[in-house]
């Protein structure tokens, strides 16, 4: 990350300001939350006044990260001077904050999605990052700010979490390295990864099982999708929240190079993700409805009908199948 001058703009930013409001994501993730609360961690520690808006409640997995109870929804907000927005490639990414966004005297945005191009007053886009937390430890060090223990919890979620445990295509020996610095000054990462990884409702079990009993191969079986309706979720009393994962497990299907997992929303519209084995640019899928990601992992959000949603993201899958061929 060799970009000095955004990440200097971003450092006047902080020293020009006492008052902050960061912007996460909806659909909170990992990255979207650690990173937030680690800038929380490093602008309270300055002296200065800070605090985290989200969407939506803090998902139950990620409760164990610090200060996550002090993250308030937007009608809670008090809306200070200077607002970051970190991991938001868009300002679609945190539409019920958007006011708190405009209403600002200084913007600022930190990511690493590609697609991002550059919405804010100063912008830090790092698309060789791995995630929008490994961008927020370069700034940690350029600002010789001390990683502490909290800090360290929330900077290595993002990146494992980003990462699927360090394993996807988007895993550097940069943020290898972050990893094992923190590792090496104490961070409990076993305790970290059961709380992620290996501490599962029933409902999630059940639900999952229900879903994935249910997907279909296309395409010679290189696609695989599932569906799932709000009567489905009624059904098993599940929540968004349990839905976490299913398109992973899609995707790890032995013949499956493209994974799709649609979820029916109670607004009526349907949340598409999508995951790649390398070979097709999910990424590009997404952006053609107004979504985002990386090119292995995306999204967005479909106001068709079911069957048009269904109909219209297997031939994108198709075409990308077919580029990677050419």
């Amino acid at each position: 990350m060799s970009d000095i001058e955004a990440f200097n703009s971003i450092i006047d930013g902080i020293e020009r300001f006492d008052s902050f409001s960061i912007l996460t994501h909806v659909s909170p993730d990992g990255d979207t939350l650690g990173s937030a609360l680690a800038m929380h961690i490093l602008l309270t520690g300055m002296g200065k006044k800070a605090e985290v808006i989200c969407e939506e409640p803090v998902p139950h997995i990620y409760k164990y990260l610090p200060r996550a109870y002090k993250v308030v929804l937007p009608e809670r907000a008090k809306g200070y001077d200077c607002v970051i927005a970190v991991d938001c490639a868009d300002m679609q990414r945190f539409k019920k904050a958007e006011h708190i966004f405009r209403n600002a005297a200084f913007t600022m945005a930190i990511d690493h999605h590609f697609t991002n191009k550059g919405y804010a007053d100063a912008n830090l886009i790092c698309p060789e990052a791995s995630a929008a937390c490994e961008v927020v430890y370069e700034l940690y060090k350029l600002m010789d700010r001390p990683i502490d223990y909290a800090a360290a919890v929330c900077l290595y979620t993002g990146i494992v979490t980003d990462t699927g445990n360090l394993t996807y295509s988007n895993t550097t020996p940069r943020c290898i390295r972050m990893v094992a610095e923190m590792y090496e000054n104490g961070l409990n990462i076993t305790e970290i990864n059961r709380n992620i990884y290996r501490t599962i409702p029933f409902s999630k079990t059940r639900l999952q099982g229900f879903v994935l009993s249910n997907m279909k191969l296309e395409q010679e079986g290189r696609v695989g999708i599932a569906t799932l309706t709000v009567a489905d979720m009624d059904r098993f009393g599940a929540t968004n929240e349990d839905c976490e994962g299913i398109v992973d497990s899609v995707r790890d299907v032995e013949s499956v190079k493209v994974a799709i997992f649609i979820r029916e929303g109670r607004d009526g519209t349907f949340k598409v993700s999508l995951r790649s084995k390398e070979c097709a640019d999910v990424g590009r899928i997404a952006g053609k409805y107004g979504g985002g990601g990386h090119a292995a992992a995306a999204g967005y959000t479909s106001r068709e009908p079911l069957s048009t949603t269904i109909a219209n993201v297997l031939r994108d899958a198709a075409e990308e199948l077919e580029n990677d061929r050419n």
